[in-house]
């Protein structure tokens, strides 16, 4: 190991799951950790108590993803073609103290609606939160598109009204290239993630959608049309540059908090970095190769700061690497299975909200210095497992 002398162990390992466990998010104060898996169960962990504070059947198929959905409430996508808002439910005493013995499916959150889908894809939601400067309060939700698994969608929440339509759509969109490199060429979408680009950007602030294919290739879109406007068949977006650096299908993609660069696993060796600020043309590579001694990986995650990734392997591990360099910072190992899901928490100055009053439950500022260090991992061995990690400050 580089960082330890001996292999870690989990701090904590979660065994709140019967099934694989599919998706994995913690909330921006690290308070509650959402875990889904194949059944379609949803629980949600204290990251204190370390019991379950709700678990239920929110779907009637595996889990996709789950997503907090501002402060009060919580997004959950199937494979059932349904996506779901729920009320997101409080951490009571009794849970608190007694754990999950007391949790009945009657313990379910409130449900406040839902949206047909198409989950064809396996691909998950795109989710991107209002400006907290902003008047308008819509969140911006992407999904593949219900037709055409190869475009993709974005809708306003909580109206349900779809803004932007077959985005990708090669015969409307507007595109740098005279070659065709569009459309359903690329395969089905496998990952998405709608993003607004930095101010400091070639973008300054405008619409971004980054989708992962099929056919191993990534394609940065760009929103040109005015702020609000409902676009449809592809209009008002254009290809801002497309990169094909896996020769099989992309198994995930994740992006840094500030849209800057993405970085995608396959079953392939490889990882690929791609630029998302700086605005490509087209004799420019806006993607870089890095080639790993282990293919085969299904699970990608990025720290805040952007500077440390962790890749989830077929074989259960789970590999650090700099996101600079791509040297290796170690291996954890305790999944007996494939690693599907996997978090980094946020750093300990983020949110101070909905944490627990009580005066024997209050976390040390040092405890939650640790707990914003912490890697949460997941797999199809059903377990949930927290790591402790090093800074890796100088990495």
């Amino acid at each position: 190991m580089s960082f330890m002398e001996a292999p870690p162990s989990p701090l904590h390992v979660l065994r709140t799951h019967k099934d694989p466990v599919n998706t994995l998010f913690c909330s921006r104060d690290n308070e509650r950790i959402y875990s889904g898996d194949a059944k379609g169960r949803v629980v949600i962990s204290s990251t204190r108590s370390l019991r379950p504070i709700a678990d239920w059947l929110a779907h009637t198929d595996a889990i996709l993803g789950v997503e907090e959905l501002g402060e009060h409430q919580i997004i959950t996508h199937g494979r059932d073609n349904k996506i779901h808002v729920w009320e997101r439910p409080e951490e009571s005493v009794a849970i608190r103290q007694v754990g999950a013995a007391t949790l009945t499916e009657s313990s379910a959150p409130t449900l406040c609606y839902s949206m047909d889908v198409n989950a064809l894809n396996y691909c998950r939601f795109s989710l991107l939160l209002p400006l907290s400067n902003s008047d308008d309060t819509s969140a911006l939700l992407a999904v593949p598109n219900l037709v055409e698994s190869f475009l993709a969608d974005v809708w306003t929440l909580p109206g349900r009204q779809r803004l932007h339509a077959a985005i990708g759509d090669s015969q409307h969109a507007s595109s740098k290239f005279s070659d065709g490199r569009a459309g359903h060429k690329t395969g089905i979408i496998m990952a998405m993630r709608l993003f607004r680009s930095p101010s400091t950007s070639v973008a300054n602030g405008a619409l971004g959608l980054v989708c992962a294919y099929e056919d191993g290739g990534v394609i940065l879109y760009r929103c040109i049309a005015p702020e609000g406007t409902q676009t449809i068949e592809g209009r008002g977006w254009e290809m801002v540059w497309r990169s094909k650096l896996h020769v099989e299908s992309v198994m995930a993609m994740a992006v840094t908090k500030d849209a800057s660069f993405a970085l995608t696993v396959s079953a392939d060796n490889l990882i690929g970095k791609y630029d998302l600020a700086s605005g490509q043309s087209e004799t420019a590579s806006p993607g870089t190769v890095f080639r790993t001694k282990h293919p085969g990986n299904g699970a990608i995650a990025i720290r805040d700061d952007g500077r440390v990734c962790a890749v989830g392997g077929w074989d259960g591990k789970v590999r650090l690497y700099s996101t600079k360099t791509f040297k290796s910072l170690g291996t954890l190992v305790h999944h007996k299975q494939a690693c599907q899901a996997l978090t980094f928490t946020s750093p300990s100055d983020v949110g101070s909200c909905n944490v627990v009053d009580d005066d024997e439950e209050d976390m040390t500022p040092q405890e939650k210095v640790q707990r914003s260090r912490w890697l949460i991992t997941a797999g199809k061995d059903a377990r949930v497992s927290i790591w402790a990690l090093m800074s890796f400050e100088k990495r």
